[in-house]
């Protein structure tokens, strides 16, 4: 079975206290789902047409556990605190079944 991924993109951060909160509890809730972080946050080298931007790469054991966590009550009560606080591109997407 594919594991599962969540990939973001941030393409802009308005509040950094609304971040911080946010991260805070958004660790321990994936966690809780089953993911683990393979990119938080870091040195970012961008190229073609990719921009500069910090991104945050979770692995789920499946496409369908990832799904589930990011569309989960939990998670969605954290992802509120982050409101308004940055602007994201947000995936969930399926890795190659080797």
């Amino acid at each position: 079975m594919a594991k599962g991924y969540w990939i973001a993109a941030y393409r802009a951060i308005h509040d950094e206290s609304k971040l911080a909160a946010y991260g805070a509890l958004a660790g321990p809730a994936v966690k809780a789902a089953g993911g683990r972080f393979l990119v938080r946050g870091g040195e970012v080298a961008a190229f073609e047409a990719g921009l500069k931007q910090r991104t945050v790469v979770v692995e789920f054991p499946s496409y369908e556990q990832a799904l589930a966590a990011y569309q989960s009550k939990a998670y969605q009560e954290v992802l509120a605190i982050l409101g308004d606080g940055a602007e994201r591109d947000a995936r969930v997407v399926a890795g190659v079944d080797d």
